[in-house]
């Protein structure tokens, strides 16, 4: 009889929540939501590595009701001073840290917040850790070195920080080198990012991207040899809740709410940056005279003011035609891409395109660009053009106008495309890599 103290133990990963901690969902939070699942599916066990600001009060009911505190009041601004002025004064001796567990025992009502998290088996938590790793990194170039009490078999960073674990392999994904590629669309200071970038490329176990656009760009501008970067690609899914839901609710609910009709309005969703062109999809859109409005869907950013000019100019005249729309959460998203002619998303460059690929699932047609990751995503499901060439987008605007049996064909192609990028195929692709870096044998069978 095996004692259960003999019993091999399941191979452990820690994911950070760099991006999960944030106020608003991303692309990467939802990647590493996407992650911490496959794992579980694969059978690893799966921690979670916080960095919010109240780690450590000796009160456990204290310490749940802080770590799920989101409207936690900002320090004052002496204080602020004094931590700053520490951390640059501590120099290296401040440039590490320990991992905490964090026991959460339901005392807190948090069901809401709990939909949004990683599936976790445990979770740790060091007091702004990303924030301090950050301003060290700019003051310094130190690294931060972080100490786990009982190290996982990896940890698999789900964006590029300037954080190593000690005791364990470090995995990083780089999901796209834009700062590089395209510098003058993003405030990112070019010079540190560089020196980040090799850092992490050069220390790193192993890299992880997700397309093989991003892959080119890593190999290339850093001068990383092949074999040590993996492409996982992501997979795509929405809650079956949202996406079973009838018809005929949907148009409703998108009458109500915004005055749309279903399949009468194009629909864009990111945020107004200069990388996703909204600039440019506006002025081909008006130049179609086409009666379904454009709605776009998502924040305000970087330069936003100059990508919506052409509106902004001429608001009063264009409000029935173009109409803004700023973070709106998942529920009303699945129902506006539902409920689209197409999506239209012209971006310039994209590590992977996840906008596309939920559309596709949801069969919704898609114009797309055939730059960046774009084509190997879409494949042959989507209509993609220059998205420099303002003429062509509107000619695919136009297209798809006055052609029903081509959204009815784009609609069909899409589901069929979005199941290559499915949960299952995606963990095919992660198991794949983990049984290579921990040589073990493929925990999939």
């Amino acid at each position: 009889m095996t004692n259960e103290a003999d019993a091999p133990r399941v191979p452990r990963v820690m994911i950070d929540a760099y991006n999960l901690d944030l106020p608003h969902g991303t692309g990467v939070a939802t990647y590493a939501r996407n992650l911490s699942y496959a794992l579980h599916a694969l059978g690893y066990g799966v921690e979670v590595l916080h960095g919010r600001r109240a780690a450590g009060p000796a009160d456990p009911l204290l310490r749940e009701v802080t770590f799920f505190d989101t409207a936690l009041p900002p320090p004052p601004a002496w204080r602020r001073a004094l931590t700053q002025a520490r951390e640059w004064l501590g120099g290296p001796l401040l440039a590490r840290s320990t991992a905490k567990p964090v026991d959460l025992a339901d005392r807190v009502i948090s069901a809401d917040l709990r939909r949004r998290m990683a599936h976790h088996d445990r979770l740790w938590n060091v007091a702004d850790l990303y924030g301090r790793a950050q301003r060290q990194y700019t003051s310094w170039r130190l690294v931060h070195r972080l100490q786990l009490p009982d190290p996982p078999a990896v940890m698999h960073w789900t964006y590029p920080l300037p954080i190593r674990a000690n005791g364990t392999r470090n995995l990083y994904t780089l999901h796209d080198l834009v700062p590089l590629r395209l510098p003058y669309t993003t405030l990112d200071r070019k010079r540190r990012y560089l020196q980040l970038m090799r850092y992490v490329a050069a220390s790193a176990d192993h890299l992880v991207t997700v397309s093989e656009c991003s892959r080119r760009d890593i190999i290339n501008l850093l001068g990383i040899a092949p074999e040590r970067v993996t492409n996982t690609y992501q997979s795509v899914s929405l809650p079956e809740h949202l996406t079973a839901k009838p018809w005929e609710q949907v148009g409703h609910e998108l009458a109500s709410t915004f005055r749309l009709k279903p399949r009468g309005y194009y629909l864009y969703v990111g945020a107004i940056e200069p990388k996703k062109n909204v600039a440019r999809l506006i002025e081909a859109y008006l130049a179609t005279g086409s009666e379904a409005p454009l709605v776009l869907a998502g924040p305000k950013a970087w330069k936003s003011a100059q990508e919506l000019r052409l509106y902004l100019g001429n608001e009063r005249r264009l409000h029935h035609r173009v109409q803004l729309l700023d973070y709106v959460p998942q529920s009303v998203l699945v129902n506006l891409i539902r409920g689209a002619r197409a999506l239209v998303f012209p971006s310039i460059y994209e590590g992977f395109g996840l906008p596309v690929l939920e559309a596709m699932l949801l069969g919704t047609p898609v114009i797309s660009s055939n730059t960046g990751s774009i084509p190997e995503v879409a494949g042959e499901a989507a209509v993609l053009v220059d998205p420099y060439n303002t003429q062509a987008l509107a000619e695919a605007i136009r297209g798809l106008d006055g052609n029903p049996a081509l959204l009815a064909e784009l609609a069909a192609r899409g589901p069929r495309q979005a199941e290559l990028f499915s949960p299952a195929r995606y963990r095919q692709r992660l198991d794949a890599l983990y049984a290579r870096l921990l040589a073990v044998p493929p925990r999939a069978g």
